[in-house]
């Protein structure tokens, strides 16, 4: 602390000299933001009593007591008066006075008093929670909390601060526990369990925490460790009290056995008005002008009403099938709004992306859609089966609508379904789902002539299609009665107020403005969007058709004016006009997409238009040029004095430029899924180096964990195209990437072979980039499989590769990760030197997340040494700058070896606390580290006398380490057997 309160807040400049004062921590006074002096700690005593009693006046005797109690000195009244004239002189007039024979002090303004403040944000926060606004009370309950500073009267003296400190010590942990029952009423449950792991070691025998412990790790999935906690807290209430478990606990523990339904959602307050949760309204808008499908909206309208009815014994799903245009989404969403107050716990909708190359993966849209329903991120699994379970435990008694939209497959599908009656979903797809099991299928067609002549007249206007209504019949017919065509058509005629229906009908008869224009099939489609393409401006087609060559889900302004080779001005008029056209849409400021169906057929026009065909490649090549420049720059800022960057492959496109290096990893993460898309695109002859260079620049995407498993898919589809077009130095360099992401997941075996093998191709190319990352990651992949005197061999070789090369950021990573080799074989004192030349390595350069990691080697170096302290105060400076840098991943790992550090120093609450914080954010080695803080964490339970919740967490590391073959295996089997009882 500076020395100024959290509160009260500052106020305007008419009162920033009135006094504050602080109670909820040591007794402290300020005059705006300077501190006032408040004396010895009797005096300090004296003015606690004053200020605790609220303006109320406190007698001579009064103060006396409260001061000394039964055994007052012989001067204590001159001691009060003494005191009281010391305050009154630091104090502005008015605020301590003598009355009645004894003294008040009148704080003047509102909130000028913490504990004051903290009472009136409890009472207004238990009011928003009467209301059934949980996020609110939750808010104002943590500012109260806030308010603590430490340990209420801290070095008071006297009976009075005593009982005192201890009613506000008490309040404090109720406002807690009430906070803490709120995070798991709103799905908080993976973040909760840290902070009751160290608030049951603080209060062991406090079992409303217990109660509240068990529930959260229930709902996090860790039942073991929940009915662990019951059987801990039995044992230690019979050893120290004599008494079993409250009736609640007891209760708790039968619904966890029997694994009650209700547990999976908050229990309703008796009394209390309880928040409601979240419903997510996802459905996109209407059209407003639908038209027709009356028997399809009849049909779809009854299989949902009976689904939400409860009459249905299982959840009912109906599936439309048809060609791309036929308006499936548009009934489908038309369908799903008249539906929506059958389904009142929300409508949840994605676009499956199933007609392109790149169809959305079922797990992402899990975990979308369970962000969506109020999980929290932390609590999102990682596995495509344990999100699916999730989704399904989250909707169980709800009635939600889930819309499907443009899936591939069956496959895709099944696991994004709900699982009980009450819930419905609505499929979409181009082909017909007959192997979804139960499914109503309805085959979506064209539309009725006269339905299709009513949709173009909404659109168009009745007076102008009465005018013409030969011709208008005469465009639906050429449009094939195609609803998505229709609209088309008759959107350009709405905004041409000089055409007439007569222009536009013969503009589509004549069949060199479209492509095969009536066939079945996806080439309906693209004879729709021919209309619309044939009326642009040779600068608009141009952009129209190159755009579409790029794979990426969408495209920034700045990656599009790169594409077309346009400033940025011109570019973005284009893509606007593209816009008002329909044929482009705007994802977001400065963010375009095309629909899928739209991409295919730009995509035609360019095969077929572009002409030369070399421009195609040239645009795809500027548009590589662009992402390896500046994710180039975002890795040269990461890490001044890399050599990485001067091995790249040269680039005629200077790439963007960053304000600062926040906003370069902003652009970063912000392009990955196009950044990885674009790799994946660039792997044919003559872009095959700078798509692999890509992949090298962005490596951030991986360690950050955000993007690990499309990063692996990317680095592999590198490897395997270098090794066909026989491109040895690209190769290698695939393989590093591939090598560092597979270490990472904690997969060490195909690491170690990937690792081993660019070693020999960077050898054969000649390539320094490779020589020395390949032996350097050989050497960590051979620590995490216990294999030191190999990697001490494999570091000391990329050591002399990175001096060889120049590279010190290169030498000083190596250094660090020879440290923790010799750490392992006991030789600390020299890894404490190779990792602190790493260190001043890094400081000369002003690297900071490579510092951090430099850091994060030195607190292991110094925790084997003994030197906790050190170890400590390096670890939390390396966890502080890989949480400021979007390093989660790094962020959990370090937690691990913060638990390491006190668990030596027989901290077994602070350690459980890390290693909790540790299994909730993720670690660098997978599942494989997991078990390893899985062991950490039971190891710091049975310090805090939690011996069956320990059990519970060795148990499930050891069935990790068993099925990967681990050496550790063995460790966890003599912890298990016994386990003693702290």
């Amino acid at each position: 602390m500076s020395g100024v309160p959290r509160v009260p807040e500052q106020r305007g400049p008419a009162d920033t000299a009135a006094p504050r004062f602080g109670v909820l921590g040591p007794v402290r006074a300020w005059r705006g933001t300077e501190p006032l002096p408040t004396g010895s700690p009797q005096q300090r005593a004296l003015l606690a009593a004053l200020l605790l009693r609220e303006g109320r006046t406190a007698t001579a005797a009064e103060l006396i007591d409260a001061l000394w109690g039964e055994d007052p000195p012989s001067q204590a009244l001159a001691a009060v008066r003494t005191y009281a004239s010391r305050l009154r002189k630091v104090l502005d007039p008015g605020v301590l006075v003598s009355e009645s024979g004894g003294y008040a002090i009148r704080v003047p303004g509102e909130g000028s008093l913490d504990v004051v403040r903290a009472h009136e944000l409890a009472a207004e926060a238990e009011r928003a929670r009467n209301a059934g606004d949980l996020c609110r009370s939750r808010a104002l309950l943590n500012e109260a909390l806030d308010l603590w500073d430490g340990e209420p009267l801290a070095g008071v003296p006297g009976p009075y601060a005593e009982a005192q400190r201890t009613r506000l010590a008490e309040w404090r942990l109720q406002l807690t526990e009430t906070r803490l029952d709120m995070d798991l009423e709103q799905g908080c449950h993976a973040e909760a369990v840290s902070e009751l792991t160290s608030l049951t070691a603080a209060h062991p025998l406090r079992e409303r925490l217990r109660e509240l412990l068990m529930l959260a790790l229930y709902r996090s999935g860790r039942q073991a460790e929940a009915l662990a906690v019951y059987a801990d807290t039995r044992r230690l209430l019979a050893g120290e009290l004599g008494v079993d478990p409250r009736p609640s606990l007891r209760d708790l523990q039968q619904r966890i056995l029997r694994a009650d339904p209700a547990l999976a959602e908050p229990p309703a307050a008796g009394g209390t008005a309880a928040a409601p949760p979240l419903r997510p309204a996802q459905l996109p808008a209407t059209v407003p002008d639908f038209t027709g499908r009356t028997a399809f909206v009849r049909e779809l309208g009854e299989a949902l009403a009976t689904a939400a009815s409860g009459t249905a014994r299982v959840m009912a799903v109906s599936a439309l099938a048809g060609i791309g245009g036929v308006g499936k989404t548009t009934l489908a969403v038309h369908v799903a709004h008249h539906a929506r107050t059958s389904f009142p716990d929300g409508q949840l909708y994605v676009d499956l992306q199933g007609a392109g190359a790149r169809a959305a993966e079922p797990a992402a849209v899990l975990g979308a859609f369970l962000r969506a329903l109020g999980t929290p991120d932390p609590a999102v699994p990682d596995t495509l089966e344990e999100r699916a379970a999730l989704f399904r435990s989250v909707l169980a008694g709800r009635r939600v609508l889930v819309l499907l939209d443009n899936a591939r497959d069956a496959a895709q599908v099944r696991p994004l379904l709900p699982g009980t009656e009450g819930c419905a979903a609505l499929v979409t797809s181009r082909t017909r789902m007959v192997d979804l099991a139960g499914a109503h299928l309805v085959d979506l067609d064209v539309m009725a002539p006269d339905e299709a002549l009513e949709l173009f007249t909404r659109i168009v206007g009745a007076e102008r299609v009465a005018a013409e209504r030969n011709a208008a019949l005469d465009t639906v017919a050429a449009c094939g009665f195609l609803p998505l065509a229709i609209r088309v058509a008759a959107s350009r005629l709405a905004a041409r107020r000089t055409w007439t229906v007569a222009a536009l009908a013969a503009r589509l008869a004549d069949e060199r403005r479209r492509l095969d224009e009536l066939r079945a099939g996806d080439l309906a489609v693209k004879a729709t969007f021919e209309l619309g393409y044939g009326q642009l401006e040779p600068a608009q087609a141009r952009a129209f058709r190159l755009l579409g060559l790029a794979d990426g889900p969408d495209v920034s302004l700045a990656a599009a004016a790169a594409l077309l080779d346009l400033p940025l001005d011109r570019t973005e008029d284009l893509l606007e006009s593209l816009v008002d056209t329909s044929l482009l849409e705007s994802a977001a400021p400065g963010r375009y997409r095309y629909h899928d169906l739209v991409r295919l057929y730009a995509r035609a026009c360019a095969e077929r238009d572009e002409h030369p065909s070399a421009e195609r490649e040239a645009a795809l090549s500027r548009l590589l040029d662009f992402y390896l420049a500046t994710a180039a720059r975002v890795y040269a800022a990461e890490r001044p004095g890399d050599r990485t960057v001067d091995h790249l492959e040269p680039t005629r496109r200077p790439g963007l430029e960053f304000a600062d290096d926040g906003a370069a990893l902003d652009w970063l993460h912000s392009e990955a899924a196009c950044i990885l898309a674009c790799v994946r695109q660039s792997l044919g002859p003559g872009t095959l180096r700078r798509g692999v260079d890509l992949l090298l620049a962005s490596k951030d995407l991986a360690e950050s964990g955000a993007g690990s498993l499309p990063y692996e898919a990317a680095a592999r589809a590198a490897r395997d195209a270098a090794r066909d077009l026989g491109d040895a130095r690209a190769e290698g360099r695939a393989r590093v990437t591939l090598a560092q992401v597979l270490c990472t997941a904690g997969r060490f075996d195909e690491a170690a072979a990937e690792a081993e093998r660019s070693e020999e191709l960077g050898r054969t190319a000649d390539d320094p980039w490779t020589c020395g990352n390949a032996p350097n990651e050989r050497g960590i992949v051979a620590l995490c499989k216990n294999e030191h005197a190999a990697g001490e061999a494999h570091l000391l070789r990329a050591i002399e590769a990175f001096r060889a090369d120049g590279n010190r950021p290169g030498e000083a990573s190596a250094l660090c990760n020879l440290s923790r080799v010799l750490v392992a074989v006991d030789r600390a004192a020299t890894a404490v030197e190779l990792v602190q030349e790493g260190v001043a390595i890094y400081d000369e350069l002003g690297l900071t997340v490579r510092l951090a990691n430099a850091r994060y080697a030195l607190g292991i170096a110094l925790g084997h040494m003994g030197r906790g302290g050190e170890a400590l105060e390096q670890l939390t400076m390396a966890l502080h700058t890989f949480a400021g840098n979007r390093q989660r991943l790094w962020e959990g790992t370090t937690h691990y070896r913060i638990a390491q550090v006190h668990l030596a120093a027989r901290r077994p609450a602070l350690a459980a606390r890390h290693a909790e914080q540790a299994l909730g954010i993720g670690c660098i080695g997978g599942e494989w580290m997991r078990a390893n803080v899985l062991t950490a964490l039971g190891r710091s339970l049975v310090g805090l006398g939690q011996a069956d919740r320990a059990r519970a967490c060795w148990t499930e590391a050891l069935a990790v380490h068993e099925a990967a073959g681990a050496p550790e295996a063995e460790e966890l089997r003599g912890l298990l057997t016994p386990v003693a009882v702290a």
